[in-house]
């Protein structure tokens, strides 16, 4: 498959640009503490990392970890390819569980993260990233249905001049306000708490600072706006949502929809390191961009962490 590809802008100069693909993909992954105590490698793990591209799949069915979580079948997905009609390199990362169910108390018949980014020729820095195909089907607790609200644009579009998402200032300021509302929810155990205060600290000023300094960074936000749980409350006492994180007495907090934007030091292949004498030294700094559709802080009947279809993007592309 060809991943270089001459720029007509500059045909007279004989330019070229080159691009390595970077994706990965899993299932399921965690460290369980009660009942049993038992760590969840990277279930059905795939990845992409070199300047062919193509497409690689895993799938697996009837995945039981102790009997307390339990998946009938799982399919995982990346690929790379360079693109026409854009003229650029699309990579796609896609992890698809189907018949989840976890302790009995939340169970989906679908669950599918997929993240594209499409790096345009003449850009230096920023892809255009999309989440189209990522969904919830049947989501139910204690056998109820929850919906969700989606919001498709949370990262925004890239910016004329090339800037990273990462000083998109509506996009940091609009992380920082929502992070920081779910570390005030009351009823959120305290080690969730933290983990979104902390999350609250990556402010305009912070992550500016990072980025001059070349160091890696990273801002999470969520594809989900809103949980709707009018129905589950009625017959779950307790229960309670924020952002996009559901509460669960007895259960722990579910996080839906992660998706994290950052920055950082990421080695390139071997083999994409022969182009290094012709364009230079490479970007210290790779864009990604990952989502995690379930990232659970279990307590109570079972207490542990357990992160359900997660799948990242991103590449390199020099000069």
């Amino acid at each position: 498959m060809a991943t270089t590809m001459e720029n007509p802008a500059t045909a007279k100069l004989q330019s070229k640009r080159y691009h390595e693909f970077h994706a990965h993909a899993h299932a399921l992954h965690g460290e369980l503490m009660r009942p049993v105590q038992q760590t969840i490698e990277r279930h059905s793990y795939v990845e992409l990392k070199d300047e062919r591209g193509g497409h690689l799949t895993r799938f697996s069915e009837d995945v039981n970890i102790e009997g307390l979580i339990s998946v009938r079948t799982v399919n995982t997905r990346v690929s790379g390819s360079a693109t026409i009609k854009r003229r650029g390199w699309l990579t796609t990362a896609t992890s698809i569980v189907e018949g989840l169910n976890v302790f009995e108390v939340i169970t989906a018949d679908r669950v599918v993260s997929q993240v594209s980014t499409d790096h345009p020729y003449d850009r230096k820095l920023e892809p255009h990233v999309s989440f189209l195909g990522t969904k919830f089907e049947n989501l139910r607790v204690c056998g109820i249905p929850v919906g969700v609200t989606y919001n498709f644009g949370v990262c925004g579009t890239v910016a004329d001049d090339d800037q990273s998402f990462l000083l998109n200032d509506s996009l940091v300021s609009n992380t920082e306000s929502w992070n920081t509302a779910i570390s005030n929810a009351k009823f959120l155990p305290d080690d969730v708490k933290t983990q979104y205060h902390d999350r609250s600290q990556e402010t305009k000023t912070t992550i500016a600072t990072k980025l001059a300094e070349k160091t890696n960074c990273n801002i999470t936000c969520s594809l989900v706006s809103k949980i709707h749980i009018e129905e589950l409350r009625k017959q779950v006492p307790g229960v309670e949502a924020v952002g996009n994180v559901l509460y669960i007495p007895n259960f722990g907090a579910v996080s839906l929809g992660e998706i994290e934007v950052g920055m950082e030091r990421e080695a390139v292949s071997r083999e994409f390191l022969r182009h290094e004498e012709e364009v230079g030294s490479f970007r210290e700094l790779s864009n990604y961009f990952q989502i995690t559709m379930f990232n659970m802080h279990l307590g109570c009947i079972g207490h542990g962490t357990l992160q359900v279809a997660s799948g990242r993007s991103n590449g390199n592309t020099a000069p």
